[in-house]
């Protein structure tokens, strides 16, 4: 049976539409929505709806336009609402309502609250959400990748160097299409309009590929003007519609040319590794080729073709460029599949587009959720509480080294359970909405998670493990969304409120273990990691133990065991590497898994860790000489020794910032601006260091990885043998062992 989710008209919105894929703007007093029942496509106009909240009724005196005005119940500020049946009207109200006060809209001191997006504001008046009663495989996705040729002497293939070009275009669909679109059978120009032949024909609900917003829709976007083409992809034969734009996730920034299509979804799938790797830490790459290996997606018949060999393919072997092409465009759809499902569930939820659903942040969704629910009961809503500092959650370590036989405990959802067992919620909440969407929530998240243990056949099962992962995420957020700025029902003072019970709780915890006679070793937020009773403990002895400790916790807390490791390695809090049963590793931390290492260090680090918690003393003198001599050498891939980095801002900027020394010189932004490669803020460069002294200005001794020759290497040896050495020295010493002098002997 299935988790009825959907039902819920606060969580899902109260308007029960079923198989909406797309809602457009058509003119200023109307929608276009675009809905999909037994695979086929409808679409009908609707009337437009939007609005604007306001404090004092007063502001729009002097306003001509037509409207109406709402008085909202309760006492929050933002008691009423101009109801306006045409959005341009809207806007130009939104400017009177700036003049008026001073404050524009994105101000929190406004007296008005009006929201930018009027697909957001139709959905919010009305309740609807997409693909509501849908599954992941009823949207009609398209996959889109492209080869391109690159002038002699060049590194990057530029589109706005007229003699580069696009020389292939794949597409897959999910509905079993695919095809080539080859420069061999046809010129540029014609393989343009074909491909939008293509899009009109397939008519896809989402159009997706890797890096497709930066290069693939760049590249055919500059290249279609070049040509003089109207691209008419949209749904109503419209052009795209491209703008520059900004993604953020944690502390990642990537400015990328976001581009529109009427009708359709666009999708990245370069964005999603950016929102798995926040959590897992763990890929190497965001590469589509990495990222696939990684998930295990690719075909053992996978083709693969190195940049600069794309062109002599095109000229002696098409078949094999056509299925490297095919491949990259099959593994992009897999991908898309794997990582975007819960952005899929999250549109049923929220009242956003599939596309603005991937670059709007937690606290944005959660917000949403409150003023939908506030607006439907026509109640006054508050304003942002503005922010404060207060105490995070409670961290700790007590031992450091190698440890042997640690257990680990945590308590489930720590911060949405006291919450929800302490009944705090946001002052502002006048109409409750908080706690009980939550406990929702909570409950059909176990539910989720049960099913996802209970079913056998495997896609089933993806959609439960999608679900209850969207699950967690929404209830994660909670309690970070108290602690913002910006936001309608935030509320600082109960987020503090939050992690102090939180805090209480988990040195309880810890005192109550020891008390029983258990070493704490380390805590991290919401688990503890300690030496069981006695020095060894079995798995039952130590569920017992924690069952215990359960009991002790105020109700609605949980504690639950999670393991038994036969050794852990406590390098400093939040840092530490666990040894399984199984004789695998689990590595948590930056400073033990930073991207900031390059991967041979990450590589060495790992079996350094693991021979040291397994007490292999030879193992591990000879894993620092086999990579000394993989060195010395030239064995080990330059790949291994590159470092691949992120341009926060522009070429250009970095240079005037340069000038006015607001900033140090950089390796990274020097190479781009020695490279023929037109680079923003955003793009990502890979290099190594070059030179002879283990002591060099990396910025004046570096070359492009791209660039590199295996048959005269140039790497800096010396340079890359002292960072091995320096990095063995300072996690052998603190594991409490010796090196000597020359190889490094640790003395376990």
């Amino acid at each position: 049976m299935a988790i009825a989710f959907e039902e819920n008209p606060v969580l899902c919105g109260s308007n029960p539409t079923a198989g909406l894929v797309a809602v457009e703007p058509s003119g200023g007093s109307s929608v276009r929505l675009f809905i999909r029942k037994d695979g086929r496509l409808r679409v009908e106009d609707a009337a437009f709806s939007g609005f604007i909240l306001l404090e004092d009724r007063a502001l729009l005196e002097g306003f001509r336009r037509p409207f109406r005005l709402e008085e909202l119940k309760g006492e929050n500020p933002y008691n009423l609402m101009v109801v306006m049946e045409d959005w341009q009207d809207i806007q130009k109200a939104k400017n009177h309502l700036h003049k008026a006060c001073g404050e524009p809209a994105s101000s929190p001191r406004a007296p008005y609250l009006f929201l930018s997006d009027p697909v957001q504001q139709y959905l919010l008046l009305t309740g609807m959400t997409l693909f509501k009663g849908m599954l992941f495989s009823d949207l009609h996705r398209l996959s889109l990748d492209i080869e391109t040729a690159c002038a002699p002497g060049y590194d990057f293939s530029n589109p706005q160097r007229p003699e580069d070009r696009i020389i292939s275009i794949a597409l897959m669909d999910n509905k079993g299409y695919g095809e080539v679109l080859f420069g061999k059978d046809m010129d540029e120009k014609t393989m343009i309009l074909s491909l939008g032949d293509r899009i009109a024909g397939v008519d896809p609900d989402v159009i997706e590929g890797h890096n497709i917003f930066n290069f693939d829709l760049d590249y055919i976007l500059k290249r279609a003007d070049m040509h003089g083409l109207r691209l008419s992809w949209g749904r109503d034969g419209s052009q795209p519609r491209i703008r520059q734009s900004r993604f953020t996730v944690a502390e990642r920034i990537i400015d990328y040319p976001r581009v529109e299509i009427f009708g359709r979804h666009v999708v990245d799938t370069f964005f999603l590794l950016q929102y798995y790797d926040v959590s897992a830490r763990e890929l190497e790459s965001y590469g589509l080729k990495a990222a696939s290996r990684h998930f295990g997606l690719s075909e053992d018949d996978r083709v693969y073709i190195e940049g600069h060999d794309v062109d002599w393919y095109y000229e002696n072997d098409p078949d094999t460029l056509k299925k490297y092409n095919l491949d990259d465009a099959r593994e992009a759809l897999a991908l898309s599949e794997l990582l975007g499902y819960s952005f899929f569930l999250q549109t049923k939820i929220f009242p956003f587009s599939f596309q603005n659903i991937f670059v709007r942040g937690n606290a944005t969704k959660i917000n949403s959720l409150f003023l939908r629910e506030y607006l439907r009961q026509r109640t006054s809503v508050p304003k942002p509480g503005g922010g404060g500092e207060f105490e995070g959650g409670y961290t700790d370590m007590f031992l450091e080294g190698v440890i042997r036989n640690v257990a680990h405990c945590d308590v489930a959802s720590l911060y949405p359970s006291i919450m929800l067992s302490f009944g705090l919620r946001p002052e502002c909440d006048s109409l409750n909405v908080f706690l009980p969407l939550l406990k929702d929530l909570k409950e059909f998240r176990i539910e989720a998670k049960k099913k996802t243990a209970e079913v056998s056949d495997r896609h089933v099962r993806d959609y439960y493990q999608a679900l209850q992962q969207t699950f967690k995420v929404l209830i994660n957020s909670f309690y970070g969304y108290l602690g913002t700025e910006i936001h309608n029902f935030s509320d600082p003072q109960i987020a503090s409120e939050v992690t102090k019970q939180g805090r209480d709780i988990v040195r309880s915890m810890v005192d109550w273990l020891r008390r029983e006679g258990a070493v704490p070793v380390e805590i991290d937020t919401d688990g503890i990691y300690f030496v069981p009773p006695g020095g060894a403990g079995e798995e039952k002895e130590v569920n017992a133990l924690v069952d215990r400790l359960s009991e002790t916790l105020p109700p609605g807390i949980e504690v639950q065991a999670d393991g038994i490791y036969p050794a852990m390695y406590s390098y400093k809090k939040k840092n530490y590497a666990l040894l399984t049963d199984k004789g695998t590793l689990i590595i948590k931390g930056s400073a033990l898994r930073s991207k900031g290492m390059e991967k041979y260090l990450r590589e060495f680090l790992s079996e350094m860790l693991k021979r040291i918690l397994q007490g292999d003393e030879k193992g591990l003198e000879n894993l620092l000489n086999e990579y000394l001599h993989r060195l010395e050498n030239h064995l080990i891939p330059i790949s291994w020794l590159s470092k691949r980095e992120t341009l926060r801002e522009s070429p250009k900027t970095y240079q005037e910032k340069l000038k006015t020394r607001k900033r140090n010189p950089s390796a990274l932004y020097e190479l781009a601006l020695a490279s023929e490669r037109e680079y923003k803020a955003g793009d990502q460069i890979s290099f190594y260091v070059t030179g002879t002294k283990k002591n060099v200005t990396v910025y004046e001794n570096c070359s492009l990885t791209s660039g590199y020759d295996p048959d005269n290497p140039d790497e800096n040896v010396v340079y890359y043998k002292d960072k091995l050495l320096t990095l063995y020295k300072r996690f052998s010493l603190h594991s409490g062992a010796e090196p000597s002098s020359g190889q490094g002997r640790l003395n376990l």
